[in-house]
C-alpha cells in the first residue's frame, strides 16, 4: 500500500481535506459491492439499541461563517422517519458479526496492485511487495509542534493494524468491547449493515439526527465544545503534538461517555467519524437548488477535484482528533470524504433502519 507520505508528495494537500489524510490516498481494491456473500441476519433489524426519529423538515448545511466550501449553500430538506442506532457500532457488536459470518475486513487483506493502479496516474511505478501488505492508517502523536499542511506527518500505514489491533501489532481490543469499532472501510460497514438487516444513514438523515430537536450548531446546542464541561471526545491542546486530555481521553472513548443529544443519541460529535451512504461531491449542495429537497440520497457518483479518480463516500461527526485550530469536524454540518476501501483509527459507523 502506498504510504501517506508517498501520496502527499504527489498531491498538494487541500485545506478542506486536512482532517483526513485518507482524502489523499488511493483506493486499494477499487469499487465493488461489499458483503455480497454476507447473508442478512435473521434478526432483521429488531430495533434494539435504536431510537425512532420522527420525520420533518430542517435547514441542512452551514449557516455561519465556519463551514468549508462544500457545506454551502444551506438548504431546506425534508426527511421521513427512521430508526437510528443510539451509539456507534461497538467492537463487541462487530465481533458478533465476524463470528457469525467469518467476514474479513479490508484492512486485513493485502492490496491488489492491479486494482490499486487504476486509481493512480498512468505510469506510477509499482511499490515493492513489502509495501503491498495488509495495513491501515494509524495516528502518531508528534513530539513537537508541526505545520498543519501535511497530514502524513501524523498518519502512518502500519502493517497489521486493523479493527482487532487498532494501533497495530501488540495492541488489542480486549477490555474495549464497548468502544466504537475502527479501521472499518465503507465496504466493511455496508457488509455489517446487510448482515444486521439495517443500512447506513444518508447524509441528510445523519445531520437531521445529529442536530436534535433544537436544530443547533452542535448536538448539544450552540456552546463551543471546550466551554464549561466536556461535551464530546475531541482534541484539547495543540494538535497534533499536545493533548491535555481535559475531556478524559487521549484516543477513542467508550460509547455513552458523554451526554446524549435531545434524541438520546450519543457521540454524534467526536469520538470517531461515521460513514454515510452518500457518494461525495464537492459541489453537491450547489446543484440541488433552494427548494425543499425530500429524502435526498446524495449524488449518483463520486467526484472530488483533489482526487477525481478515487471513489469517495461522505463521513460525518468528527473524531477524537478534531481541534478548533485544525478541524472542527464535530460541527453538525461539517462534511469530510474518504475512499470507500480506506480504514482509519478514527473512523467507524452507526446504522439506521426504515
Amino acid at each position: 500500500m502506498l504510504s501517506c507520505k508517498q501520496r502527499a508528495a504527489d498531491h498538494a494537500v487541500n485545506q478542506d481535506s486536512l482532517a483526513h489524510c485518507a482524502s489523499q490516498l488511493p483506493s486499494r481494491f477499487g469499487t465493488h459491492s461489499a458483503g455480497d456473500s454476507i447473508a442478512a441476519s435473521s434478526l432483521e433489524a429488531n430495533h434494539e439499541g435504536m431510537v425512532w426519529i420522527e420525520g420533518g423538515t430542517f435547514v441542512m448545511g452551514a449557516e455561519d461563517q465556519e463551514g468549508r466550501a462544500d457545506e454551502y449553500p444551506s438548504h431546506n430538506v425534508k426527511v421521513k422517519g427512521f430508526w437510528i442506532d443510539v451509539t456507534e457500532v461497538t467492537n463487541k457488536q462487530f465481533q458478533q458479526f465476524v463470528d457469525a459470518t467469518g467476514y474479513v475486513t479490508t484492512a486485513e487483506k493485502a492490496p491488489d496492485w492491479n486494482e490499486l493502479k487504476k486509481q493512480l496516474p498512468p505510469g506510477t511505478p509499482k511499490p515493492p511487495d513489502s509495501v503491498l501488505v495488509a495495513a491501515s492508517l494509524v495516528f502518531v502523536q508528534q513530539p513537537a509542534a508541526v505545520g498543519l499542511g501535511d497530514p502524513s506527518m501524523w498518519w502512518t500505514w502500519k502493517k497489521g493494524a486493523s479493527w482487532r489491533h487498532p494501533q497495530g501489532p501488540g495492541s488489542t481490543i480486549k477490555g474495549k468491547e464497548n468502544f466504537p469499532v475502527v479501521h472499518v472501510s465503507w465496504d466493511d460497514a455496508m457488509a455489517y449493515c446487510k448482515w444486521s438487516g439495517k443500512r447506513l444513514p444518508t447524509e441528510a438523515e445523519w445531520e437531521y439526527a445529529a442536530r436534535g430537536a433544537n436544530r443547533a450548531k452542535y448536538p448539544w446546542g450552540n456552546e463551543d465544545v471546550e466551554d464549561h464541561q466536556p461535551k464530546a471526545n475531541t482534541w484539547q491542546g495543540k494538535f497534533p503534538s499536545l493533548n491535555t486530555t481535559w475531556d478524559g481521553f487521549d484516543n477513542t472513548s467508550p460509547v455513552k461517555s458523554f451526554q446524549s443529544n435531545s434524541y438520546g443519541l450519543y457521540d454524534m460529535a467526536g469520538n470517531v467519524w461515521e460513514w454515510c451512504a452518500d457518494w461525495y461531491q464537492h459541489d453537491y449542495y450547489k446543484k440541488i437548488g433552494q427548494s425543499i429537497v425530500e429524502n435526498p440520497a446524495g449524488p449518483s457518483s463520486s467526484f472530488d477535484p483533489d482526487e477525481p479518480t478515487v471513489p469517495k463516500k461522505v463521513v460525518r461527526g468528527g473524531s477524537f482528533l478534531c481541534n478548533a485550530s485544525y478541524c472542527k469536524g464535530y460541527r453538525v454540518s461539517s462534511r469530510m470524504k474518504t475512499a470507500t476501501d480506506t480504514g482509519l483509527e478514527h473512523t467507524g459507523f452507526r446504522c439506521v433502519a426504515d
